[in-house]
């Protein structure tokens, strides 16, 4: 097996972890940190090898680096439960491990799943995240949401995507968009923003024209104005929010 970490945070996920842990049957440990599941996510992660530690809910960022200090391994791969590695993914993983690098740190594209269909503009792909780094070298940067690895050293960029299976239904994506708003307003109440009536006009319509126009969301028919209009209205509420109330 191949001496990489792979370090997951979960709540109730056993519709996910299971798919997510057989693309990581190659990797050498698996580290699933858990915020007290119901569902089964516990048993199912640990009949698989995982190794399984339950803590208290410290918010995304706080938890995803819990879970990179119970790592062991001298690389790390921060997945998400919906998420699955592909087998050229893999091969071109590998292909770093042996050499060592020579980049302390690697963007990894995502292919998004929208309610079963795969986007392809918008900005949803190849939509880069840094989740391959050195043990040491990569931590989650401390935000409410939206938290984003920064890694102390060089960085590069791998070709072969990271398969992401999100938003299982509409309404699971409204009840996101929801929670993930308040989220993003206390963020920016935090930060010393304050809230402008041309924020929640101007920038909702440049989010719908950059994602349906500029990104050529367009192209992605009616799940790509879906996704302007949403992502344009989720901009309204967060700055509706932060002048009313983050919470």
């Amino acid at each position: 097996m191949v001496e990489l970490s792979a370090a997951i945070i979960t709540r109730n996920e056993a519709h996910n972890i299971g798919p997510c842990l057989d693309s990581l049957h190659w990797v050498s440990e698996v580290v699933v940190l858990d915020q007290f599941s119901e569902d089964g996510t516990v048993e199912m992660a640990a009949s698989r090898g995982a190794r399984v530690f339950q803590e208290a809910w410290r918010g995304f960022a706080a938890q995803k680096n819990l879970a990179l200090d119970r790592t062991t391994r001298p690389w790390v791969l921060s997945i998400d439960a919906d998420e699955r590695v592909t087998e050229p993914l893999r091969a071109e993983i590998e292909e770093v491990l042996e050499r060592d690098g020579p980049e302390d740190g690697y963007h990894i594209p995502r292919r998004n799943y929208f309610c079963g269909r795969w986007i392809r503009y918008g900005g949803w792909y190849p939509d880069y995240s840094l989740r391959l780094f050195r043990k040491g070298s990569g931590r989650f940067e401390d935000r409410a949401v939206h938290e984003k690895v920064v890694v102390e050293g060089r960085t590069g960029y791998l070709k072969q995507p990271l398969e992401h299976f999100t938003y299982v239904s509409v309404s699971d994506y409204l009840q996101r968009m929801e929670r993930y708003s308040g989220l993003a307003a206390r963020e920016l109440a935090l930060g010393g923003r304050e809230a402008r009536w041309h924020q929640m006009v101007l920038r909702p319509l440049f989010t719908f024209f950059k994602m349906y126009g500029l990104k050529l969301g367009f192209l992605d028919g009616r799940a790509g104005l879906f996704l302007a209009v949403s992502y344009a209205y989720y901009t309204f509420l967060k700055y509706y929010r932060l002048g009313s109330d983050p919470a």
